[in-house]
């Protein structure tokens, strides 16, 4: 939860931006959270028979690797002793009340964590399926998210994911409170510097909020909403407001709040329910007065109990760990059922696509040191051919020395960024073939036969100089019996063939604008000199 109506207040300062954003970061995660999350979204008795909120974890830390985050999960320890009472009403328990006129009860230890309840069993699968995707853990002492403030204030790490507020009052500088893995993928992210500056809230001004709003730790005071508590706190400023509530405790803030009210109100006499304190009870302890509780909740957000930066268990969690694949194809054949083939196909091409951009980063520190050659070659073995996924430029590459993997798409700006000169190879090769393809094959010379060329042109010639000498038509030699009979020859077939019908008249269209045309032979009697010609000719 955190504190009540905080993201309400910091929702001018909220940045939506893009899922590329936080690629190359090192990022911690509250990981009680994100399994609430899952389980929330998925609400069905089968999200945990199937493993619902698991394979929504995996595809999300997908996602993350591809991006080349390194991931840190980091998870709830102990429950303080200053939140028994706010745990114990989550989980429906009376709290049982005790007298103030009692003496005040000794301090009462942090409560120990159920280990084998349902949720524990979800962290533990959660924790096995990072393992073997190479994602270190970090077991709190207290609380994740105030472990989380601790990494990312000591600059261990980039950012938080968490969904609390008061990650903000342990400390922590950037928060991401939600990520999309949709076509547009995004994250949702607070920066402290962002609050600082529109705000004018800092970590002390969001304790004192914590304090009138109520929280985890603490109650509220009555009649504090969130415009009067933030009024009240820009009033008094960032470095005294926690000093001042510390030391004089609620004469301070019903002095500020009745500067505000009406006359009728301003004289109203005050009962001792302004403000509504925890009241102590076996698990809790502390003085009844306000002002001990305000220092309580004051020193559990500034000094909270964590491992410290240079601590072991950090510097063992900041680690990077190797990815498992045999691991990781036995745990999600066991959780979901899938096949090794299944389970590379989801994963493999995240880690080369990660392994690309960690090769593009030496690369380009190289280049800024001014070393030419790295020692590492590149892991893209050739470009095969583009193509869109979702709208964006992708390329579809082969791999070197990736088992399992041969083929996958990449996105087209990392392959210009990580491997340039395997677009160009690429493109020399495409235009390359398609010059070929263009290029037609030239047709074999014809071979040509020189003498009977020569053949030809020689019986030409004759022919020209016989019509030249006035050489005789061979008709005019031809009798008359042979002349009728040589027009009988070519008018009149030799023979017939009456066994074998006719074949059908075909039909053919004539424009209606074109008449047929009746077609007749005319017989033109040939005479051999003038003599012959008929008296009733002239």
């Amino acid at each position: 939860m955190g504190v009540k109506n905080l993201w309400d207040i910091l929702e001018s300062c909220k940045k939506t931006l893009p899922l590329h954003h936080l690629q190359n970061k090192k990022l911690c995660v509250d990981l009680s959270c994100w399994l609430v999350q899952f389980a929330t979204a998925n609400r069905s008795p089968a999200c945990v028979k199937d493993k619902v909120y698991l394979k929504s974890l995996f595809h999300r830390l997908r996602a993350l690797i591809a991006l080349n985050c390194s991931v840190i999960f980091v998870t709830d320890g102990s429950i303080p002793s200053i939140k028994l009472a706010t745990y114990r009403r989550r989980l429906g328990l009376q709290v049982e009340r005790v007298n103030e006129s009692t003496k005040p009860l000794p301090p009462v230890p942090s409560l120990r964590r159920n280990k084998g309840s349902e949720f524990s069993c979800m962290m533990k699968e959660a924790k096995m399926l990072g393992m073997a995707l190479g994602i270190p853990s970090l077991d709190g002492i207290e609380e994740a998210e105030a472990q989380c403030a601790v990494l990312n204030s000591a600059s261990l790490c980039d950012g938080c994911f968490t969904s609390d507020s008061d990650i903000f009052l342990f400390g922590a500088r950037t928060v991401y409170r939600d990520i999309i893995l949709a076509d547009s993928g995004y994250v949702v992210c607070y920066e402290m510097a962002d609050i600082e500056r529109k705000l004018g809230f800092g970590r002390n001004s969001l304790i004192s909020l914590s304090l009138l709003l109520g929280s985890d730790y603490s109650n509220g005071v009555h009649g504090f909403g969130t415009e009067t508590a933030c009024r009240f706190v820009k009033s008094v400023g960032d470095d005294s407001v926690l000093n001042q509530m510390a030391l004089e405790g609620v004469a301070a803030i019903r002095k500020k709040r009745n500067k505000d009210r009406t006359e009728k109100d301003r004289f109203t006499e005050h009962t001792e329910n302004d403000i509504c304190v925890k009241k102590p009870t076996n698990e809790e302890h502390g003085l009844v007065g306000s002002e001990s509780q305000f220092t309580e909740v004051i020193d559990a957000f500034l000094n909270p109990k964590c491992h410290s930066p240079d601590s072991e268990a950090v510097q063992r969690a900041c680690t990077d760990l190797p990815f498992l694949r045999s691991e990781l194809q036995q745990l999600c054949e066991m959780f979901f059922g899938w096949s090794p083939e299944k389970t590379d196909e989801y994963i493999l091409p995240k880690i080369a696509e990660r392994d690309l951009r960690r090769f593009r980063n030496l690369t380009h520190t190289s280049s800024a040191l001014g070393v030419d050659t790295v020692p590492v070659t590149c892991p893209v073995s050739a470009i095969l051919k583009p193509r869109k996924v979702h709208g964006e430029e992708y390329y579809d590459v082969s791999w070197r020395n990736m088992e399992g993997l041969k083929v996958s798409s990449v996105p087209a700006d990392l392959v210009q960024s990580a491997c340039s000169e395997k677009i160009a190879e690429f493109l020399s090769k495409k235009d390359e073939e398609k010059h070929n393809k263009q290029k037609r094959k030239p047709k074999p010379a014809k071979q040509t036969n020189k003498a009977a060329i020569n053949e030809v042109d020689k019986q030409f010639k004759e022919l020209l100089i016989t019509i030249k000498d006035g050489a005789r038509n061979p008709l005019t030699d031809i009798s008359n019996n042979s002349r009728e009979n040589y027009v009988k020859d070519i008018l009149e077939p030799d023979f017939f063939d009456l066994c074998t019908p006719s074949p059908p008249p075909r039909a053919s269209k004539v424009a209606k604008s074109r008449k047929p045309i009746a077609q007749s032979v005319h017989l033109i009697e040939i005479i051999d000199s003038e003599s012959d010609v008929s008296p009733g000719a002239c």
